[in-house]
């Protein structure tokens, strides 16, 4: 079983490339756990469907499928520009207005979708284009417009992104826009928001407070992606340890900080993420070449089995099955890149020892990991109330999948992202974990090894109305 159960979990980001219920059902059949909605795209309308048309394969596979609705944040745009193209070369100087009734004329005046006048200063860097044009601002020429100075020969398209690493937003980084987006998660079935452009863990704990107000359940996602939030590593585990979890966000952070640090960024998140039992997702161009090839490179591959050997929850596909011509190959290859590090290589060791939030829920976690792996067992069935005990179960790592058991469905929904977690929703009662293993061995999706008849089964359990989980079994069914 877990040769065939992948413990590294694969999130899609859901476009006109899956756009409609049999492409996104295809996709969770080929092995998505969890689906990507982009604020930065698409309409409200649009999600109402997509959150519809996931719920409805999740169903029809009999498995939890977990929703993450991904703020678009200060993700400065310009606007439309004449022509769809603009030449610039360097030495040339372009301002950037504000103004929504400005209009491109095909002029070196463009529009930009933020006020950058309020924020920037004089003679920090600003890129666009994802980093092909880069510049300097030059002059604050108005309340409204910047100038900056173009230092390479290129051109620009409207839409595209702008990055001012240097430029301290102040902790503003929830746009208008953003906070209607997470007054319409709030009101639907969202079970992740994640939250752009973080540079300290206050900006994650005012999200928080914000969904508090709406009564949303979801977690925060925080991308780590500005040069700010990896300034040091206190600050970087300070908002580790603020967050719900962690987007490794590869592409602006490329843009912002310098290509080279991210592997390093990457490692670093990981290992934090797993020391206090958050989870990490790792994103961008994991397999981007497969948004125009059916198979994905091997430096691709590479860079999948890399994340899963460091001990990733999740890799994530963005392009690929968002806008790419291959959405289903591309799920299927990350799959089969999973399996095949999961089951040739050890997960590597971190320096510090992995601890949860309850002393208690991590003592037991432990002992049961421990437990499991010294007896060879086939599962951990990990009964839960709130996730508690199931993240802090996969903080550990084990070898084995881990048979989460809830009887809330946005807590079996979230922990489809968890790693090694496979999450069902039962009501509660004191056996559940082990009638659900049982079931679970009947209709096949638990296989006893060659030459046995039962499955050896590490139940973690207790009793919700009192300390919650206080028992470890150990079990044949």
């Amino acid at each position: 079983m877990s040769k065939l159960f992948k413990r590294t979990k694969i999130l899609a980001t859901i476009g006109p490339a899956t756009n409609t219920p049999e492409l996104v059902e295809e996709v969770i059949m080929a092995g998505v756990n969890g689906c990507r909605m982009n604020c930065s795209h698409g309409s409200n309308e649009e999600r109402d469907k997509h959150i519809e048309w996931i719920r409805a394969a999740a169903a029809k596979k009999g498995r939890s499928v977990a929703i993450l609705q991904d703020l678009q944040g200060p993700k400065i745009r310009l606007g439309e520009i004449k022509d769809n193209h603009l030449d610039l070369y360097k030495g040339d100087e372009l301002i950037l207005e504000a103004d929504p009734n400005f209009v491109h004329d095909g002029g070196m005046a463009v529009p930009v979708q933020y006020n950058l006048a309020e924020k920037v200063r004089v003679g920090e860097p600003l890129s666009m284009f994802d980093g092909k044009v880069k510049s300097i601002v030059k002059e604050i020429i108005s309340g409204t417009a910047i100038k900056v100075e173009i230092l390479n020969d290129g051109f620009i398209m409207s839409r595209k992104g702008l990055n001012l690493p240097d430029t301290d937003f102040g902790g503003d980084i929830l746009t208008g826009k953003d906070l209607a987006d997470i007054e319409y998660g709030a009101s639907r079935d969202i079970d992740y928001v994640s939250l752009s452009f973080v540079q300290s863990a206050s900006d994650i704990e005012r999200l928080k407070q914000i969904l508090l107000s709406f009564g949303s359940t979801a977690k925060v996602i925080a991308k780590i992606e500005t040069k700010k939030a990896i300034s040091s590593d206190e600050h970087l585990e300070e908002i580790v340890k603020m967050a719900d979890g962690i987007m490794v966000a590869r592409g602006d952070m490329a843009v912002e900080a310098g290509a080279e640090v991210v592997p390093i960024v990457q490692r670093k998140l990981i290992a934090m993420c797993r020391a206090h039992g958050k989870p990490c997702i790792v994103a961008t161009q994991m397999m981007g070449s497969m948004v125009d090839s059916p198979e994905p490179t091997r430096a691709e591959v590479s860079d999948v089995a890399t994340a899963v050997v460091q001990g990733a929850d999740v890799v994530m596909l963005s392009d690929e099955t968002a806008n790419g011509k291959y959405p289903v190959e591309a799920v299927k290859e990350m799959k089969k890149v999973i399996l095949y590090a999961q089951n040739h290589s050890r997960v590597a060791q971190i320096s510090k020892k992995a601890e949860s939030e309850s002393e208690v829920y991590g003592a037991i976690s432990n002992t049961a990991a421990r437990l499991a792996e010294k007896i060879n067992a086939d599962v951990i069935i990990c009964q839960t109330a709130s996730g508690t005990t199931a993240f802090a179960m996969a903080s550990q790592r084990p070898n084995v999948p881990i048979i989460s058991v809830t009887s809330n469905p946005r807590v079996a929904n979230q922990l489809a992202l968890i790693y090694a977690n496979s999450a069902f929703v039962r009501p509660y009662s004191e056996d559940v974990g082990y009638r659900l293993a049982e079931e679970l061995k009947n209709n096949g999706y638990l296989r006893v090894k060659d030459g046995e008849k039962d499955l050896l089964t590490v139940i973690v359990s207790g009793d919700k109305d009192k300390i919650g989980t206080d028992t470890i079994q150990v079990r044949y069914i």
